[in-house]
């Protein structure tokens, strides 16, 4: 935001000339940032309610994919319902966000339009949305032909390329594993260093580099700051600790300290 500081600054040099412009820029500045905070707030929460809400229908579309909802399913909704650990009332509206999502007519593309756009700007936001829909459907059996179609609908429309969809797999796959099984074979270790976005060939330093870079990227307070809901900090913390497995692993297999 510009606007307060460029008024300022014309009114500030009528008053006082020069001195008077930069007492006014700087006044304007002023109320500029606060504005952009009260915005960005109001932003935030409108983000947490947006993300909320598209995810709970985009679960219940993938579930009936291939055109109808099993009862494996239903029960892999409700364990991420209650991971999430989320009250009774926020219970019963996603039940009713799933419930709208099965719908033959949900409105996808649209309803996933306005997350991208509301996300545009926050790349780690939207990967954990898909993450969240991937994690679900594994759990209610896997991914078949319908499902994977649908995902890749939800990545496209969420700028979200199959090399990132196939990073989350992989990171998945880790986290299901468990870490004496991530460390036991060389395809998975394969996948530890696709968790983590680098190749084989990669330095020491460039390992650690990107392992850094992810953390930072997917903390659960920075992600909470920037929309996701707090009751979904539990998927965070999960894929935190996926990437710190895979570096481990990636560590133990060279003989990093």
């Amino acid at each position: 935001m510009w606007q307060g500081k460029l008024i300022g600054a014309i009114l500030g040099y009528l008053i006082g000339r020069f001195p008077g412009a930069i007492i006014g820029a700087f006044i304007g500045h002023l109320l500029d940032a606060e504005r952009e905070q009260r915005s960005g707030g109001a932003n935030t929460a409108n983000v947490q309610q947006v993300f909320f809400r598209t995810t709970f229908q985009v679960m219940g579309h993938v579930a009936k994919a291939d055109g109808h909802v099993s009862e494996q399913e239903i029960q892999a909704a409700r364990a991420v319902m209650a991971q999430f650990r989320l009250s009774e009332a926020d219970k019963l509206r996603a039940i009713d966000f799933f419930t709208q999502g099965k719908a033959s007519n949900f409105p996808l593309q649209q309803t996933l339009a306005e997350l991208a756009r509301l996300c545009s700007n926050r790349l780690d936001l939207r990967l954990m949305f898909v993450q969240i829909q991937l994690q679900t459907t594994h759990l209610g059996g896997g991914l078949n032909d319908a499902s994977r179609a649908v995902l890749r609908r939800v990545c496209d429309a969420v700028n979200i390329s199959q090399y990132q969809f196939a990073q989350m797999e992989a990171m998945l796959h880790m986290q299901n594993q468990g870490r004496s099984a991530s460390r036991s074979s060389a395809s998975s270790l394969d996948e530890a260093y696709q968790v983590l976005g680098v190749a084989k060939s990669a330095s020491d330093a460039e390992v650690t580099k990107a392992y850094r870079r992810l953390m930072n990227q997917n903390h659960p307070d920075k992600l909470v700051a920037k929309g996701l809901p707090e009751s979904m900090m539990k998927a965070a913390e999960e894929k935190t600790r996926s990437i710190r497995a895979a570096y481990e692993a990636i560590c133990e297999a060279r003989g990093i300290k």
